[in-house]
């Protein structure tokens, strides 16, 4: 909003000091100034407030840009299946439905077993109609065991994918803005289960707006301000003996014997649905029987879980056992069958016997999960009893890392010749659904020194990271990757993984990060095929280091290794970089020539990059084939929903029109290009972007806007250690002030 911007401007304030004032983000706020988010009005108060402004003359502005800013979401809803046997906590329902109503958060807290995720999930089903935005679920495995907590920056990675911003920023930071964003715009209906403390919490919590929180913990987490606690205790026994007695299947009266087995279970929900599971599958027994078996096992958590493994046969105790072994959120029969190495037609019964004695819980069909508490009483009895589960884990992990091959080559990549027969999109599906149990799958062979399974997974999953470029494990996994490769002798394949891992970080904007993992894939002796790419790749960075004479020289050295093995897409990236290089060199012919004939060698979205170059080389010569051929990249880009190469055309489509003499037009399509680019983890392509929008600006007479997004620019490089786009910032911000 251009009235936000003067403000800014009038204030005195850099970016950084009104954020720090207001109490808002710097990413949000540079979003807020240059018009890219509307954003919401704590938000405009807020700001206003930090400079000593009325934010009232600005309320029907705001109110105007809102009602056309607004866009329809679809629903999502990814809540686990509520109990069908859910049982009393009336009064704790009523009270987290009231707080929800009035605070916007709840923490439910209590101890393991005593129902706090199940009742989250059914207040949450309840409320549904009342959050038109949907609902959302993240496990943060604050007590799972053998998996260390969701780190904030991870969980808000996967809260923002969840509604499909698939390359949210690098720093938690900015992520957090981003998510508090996003739904400042919808009413959603968030779950957080199993937080190991307030400070995993925190960066999570939704800020203005409508959505809703709902917090589960094993902690009273007490230091979260403004998020009112909710404890529950064991069920009372009348609660306690209804719960019991659906699950057993049985009318109860008030024998002691039901007693007894109420104490045993200690009032949890957990124990009392597994006590009557098991009642329900010896129909020859009374509830005294099952109260004498209870009283003649261990600990009551013990004896509990221990009845319910009685009535299990050999086969289904092993599977029990093992399952406690396992890494991951959930799995499926597959998983489940490589595990206890059982052919595939006996699995689904021996689950459903499991699902049936409530040892694990069916969250959709053919998919499980186990309960914290379970798992960690299986994974004891397994390492008592299981002298094969080393060998179970590592079934488990080699089954991943086949699964990953056979859906990765169904995908389309440069890498390859042509895919296997397949549906691409449900490889993708699959990796989207697997992703956190390939990553623990990775740790726990990096645990086992199961090298193949470290060096070969992150290839893998190559085509879905450049895909969904900035999640935070693929640099971790990379490096480890490339580590695992040199201990077993694979020069090639270490030299691939570092040229990944420089690309990685090139695309976060970490320039020197890439060019030394680069400089050490060089040195690994890569073939031909990887040379030229690793040549083409240096270029880039050395581009956007500014260093143009050493960019050309990679670019013409990787246009040689391409053509020596026949690779015409290669050449024709090569040939384009050269001219796009030659052209901010100055030699403007001579880059039209290098565009027309890397469009000539290539086709299908591979000339993309030619026909980019052409078009921006031809601006201020020949305006109707620039633009013609701006737009063909564009139609290209979008028929292969290239949502990277879509922002970069509808960037230089802006820089040509403004070249052209058409500021207002280009504000268009940079502003469109910023739409495109604000899911993606593209650092390096956000600087490109910010330079050129702010020179537009400034050409168009909007000298705060241009401030703004050279403010926002100089964070990312100060960020990032980038002193030669700070340099080139500071140098436009001191011309856009020459012209006030």
């Amino acid at each position: 909003m251009a009235q936000l911007a003067r403000i800014k401007e009038l204030s005195g304030l850099s970016l950084r000091a009104l954020s720090r004032e207001s109490g808002l983000s710097s990413s949000s706020l540079s979003r807020y100034l240059t018009g890219r988010l509307v954003p919401p009005w704590e938000a405009v108060v807020a700001l206003c407030r930090a400079v000593g402004r009325d934010p009232r003359p600005l309320r029907a502005v705001w109110a105007e840009a809102d009602k056309a800013g607004a866009a329809p979401v679809p629903r999502r809803n990814d809540l686990p299946a509520d109990l069908f046997d859910f049982t009393g906590r009336e009064a704790e329902s009523a009270l987290v439905e009231e707080l929800l109503r009035t605070a916007g958060a709840v923490a439910i807290d209590g101890m393991a077993g005593v129902g706090k995720t199940s009742l989250a999930v059914h207040v949450a089903h309840r409320l549904a109609p009342t959050y038109p935005d949907g609902g959302l679920y993240l496990d943060l495995h604050g007590f799972t065991p053998g998996q260390e907590p969701l780190e904030p920056q991870a969980a808000l990675g996967r809260l923002l994918g969840a509604l499909d911003v698939t390359h949210p920023p690098a720093s938690a930071a900015e992520r957090a803005a981003l998510w508090r964003s996003e739904l400042s715009r919808r009413r959603a209906l968030v779950v957080l289960d199993n937080a190991v403390d307030a400070e995993q919490v925190r960066p999570l919590l939704p800020g203005a707006g409508k959505s809703t929180v709902l917090i589960t913990s094993r902690y009273r987490l007490v230091s979260l301000d403004g998020v009112p606690p909710v404890s529950l205790e064991p069920l009372a026994d009348g609660d306690a003996a209804n719960l019991f007695g659906r699950a057993a299947g049985l009318a109860l009266t008030g024998e002691e014997a039901v007693g007894q087995v109420l104490r045993q279970c200690g009032g949890l929900p957990l124990a009392l649905r597994m006590a009557g599971a098991r009642l329900r599958h010896r129909p020859g027994w009374t509830v005294a029987v099952l109260a004498e078996r209870l009283r003649d096992t261990g600990n009551r958590f013990g004896s509990v879980f221990g009845m319910s493994l009685q009535q299990l046969d050999a086969v289904q105790r092993r599977m029990f056992r093992l399952l406690g072994v396992l890494p991951g959120a959930d799995f499926d029969a597959a998983v489940a069958g490589a595990l206890a190495d059982m052919p595939s037609g006996r699995v689904g019964a021996v689950l459903e016997e499991l699902v049936d004695a409530h040892l694990i819980q069916e969250l959709a069909p053919g998919r499980y999960r186990m309960h914290d508490l379970i798992r960690l009483y299986a994974a004891d009895i397994a390492a008592d009893e299981e002298p094969q589960a080393d060998a179970a884990l590592r079934r488990v992990l080699r089954h991943y890392l086949a699964q990953a091959v056979a859906h990765d080559r169904t995908l389309p990549s440069p890498y390859r010749k042509e895919p296997s027969p397949g549906d691409p999109a449900k490889a993708m599906a699959w990796f989207d659904l697997e992703y956190v149990n390939l990553v623990a799958c990775f740790d726990a062979a990096v645990r086992l020194g199961m090298d193949e399974v470290v060096a070969d997974l992150p290839q893998a999953m190559r085509v879905w990271f450049f895909r969904h470029r900035g999640t935070d494990d693929q640099a971790r996994l990379l490096e480890a990757a490339a580590a695992a490769a040199a201990r077993l002798g694979r020069d090639q394949q270490r030299a691939s993984l570092l040229a990944d891992l420089g690309f990685a970080r090139a695309a976060a904007g970490r320039l020197a990060e890439a060019l030394a993992a680069y400089e050490l894939a060089e040195r690994s002796g890569p073939d031909d095929d990887l040379a030229a790419g690793l040549a083409l790749r240096i270029g880039l960075v050395r581009r956007d280091l500014g260093d143009l004479e050493a960019a050309q020289l990679c670019f013409r050295r990787a246009r040689e290794l391409f053509e020596k093995i026949g690779r015409r897409a290669g050449q024709s990236q090569a040939l384009a970089f050269d001219g796009w290089v030659t052209l901010h060199l100055g030699r403007h012919s001579e880059a039209v020539e290098l565009a027309r004939a890397s469009v000539a060698l290539a086709d299908g979205p591979a000339q993309i990059t030619g026909l980019v170059t052409l078009g921006v080389a031809l601006a201020s010569h020949d305006p109707a084939e620039s633009l013609r051929t701006l737009h063909d990249a564009l139609r290209l880009s979008e028929q292969n929903n290239l949502q990277h190469n879509q922002a970069w055309c509808h960037n230089c489509l802006g820089v040509a029109l403004r070249v052209m003499g058409s500021p207002e037009k280009a504000l268009e399509h940079h502003r469109r290009a910023f739409e495109l680019l604000e899911p993606l983890a593209e650092v390096q392509l956000e600087i490109d972007c910010l330079h050129a929008y702010a020179e537009t600006c400034r050409v168009a007479g909007r000298g705060d806007e241009a401030l703004a997004l050279l403010d926002r620019t100089i964070e990312l490089a100060r960020e990032l250690g980038r002193p030669h786009d700070e340099q080139l910032a500071q140098a436009a911000r001191e011309a856009v002030r020459a012209g006030c």
